[in-house]
């Protein structure tokens, strides 16, 4: 071979490695700050068909319903713990911090943070959706067959008591 092709081809052979090596680099850089959703159900049975479950110390996000009567705060401290659930099994989350305005128990929130039980999430942040008919699409599909309470009906039964009151003798208001 000529020298000066020779040259050519291990400047393009060198450019090459150098490329994959910072591609892989990166993909390994990317997948520590990779947070997987998952819901209570998926995080105790398993996601997918090879039903993974989450390891210890991972971090992730789940979401589903808090469930009515189990947020318990430290009255000394600002840590609190609930539980959240969707149609299945409960998971424990941990929190220290300031909830948001619209957190209350019955309402659906995605939590951020890392696992350290295979049902305890330590969570760094902690979301309430604002839109009381919005849901993500996977929480949505997850969480068929919960009833939802609107808090913003005045009678949760879908009936409203105060048109009967309004009505006159002749039927109209």
């Amino acid at each position: 071979m000529i020298p000066r092709r020779k040259k050519r081809l291990a400047w393009v052979l060198s450019l090459i490695i150098g490329v994959a090596a910072a591609i892989s680099l990166i993909l390994y850089a990317l997948t520590q700050n990779i947070d997987l959703f998952y819901t209570p159900s998926e995080m105790v049975d398993g996601k997918g068909p090879d039903k993974v479950r989450p390891e210890i110390g991972q971090r992730l996000r789940v979401g589903g319903m808090v469930v009515e009567g189990s947020v318990k705060r430290d009255p000394q401290t600002l840590e609190v713990s609930f539980q959240v659930t969707d149609t299945g099994p409960e998971v424990t989350v941990l929190y220290t911090g300031i909830l948001p305005d619209l957190f209350r128990e019955g309402q659906g929130i995605v939590a951020q943070g890392v696992l350290i039980e295979p049902r305890v999430l330590k969570a760094t942040e902690v979301l309430a959706k604002h839109d009381e008919e919005y849901m993500p699409p996977e929480l949505a599909e997850a969480m068929k067959g919960i009833k939802h309470v609107n808090p913003n009906q005045p009678d949760y039964t879908g009936s409203d008591n105060d048109s009967n009151d309004k009505k006159n003798e002749s039927g109209n208001y």
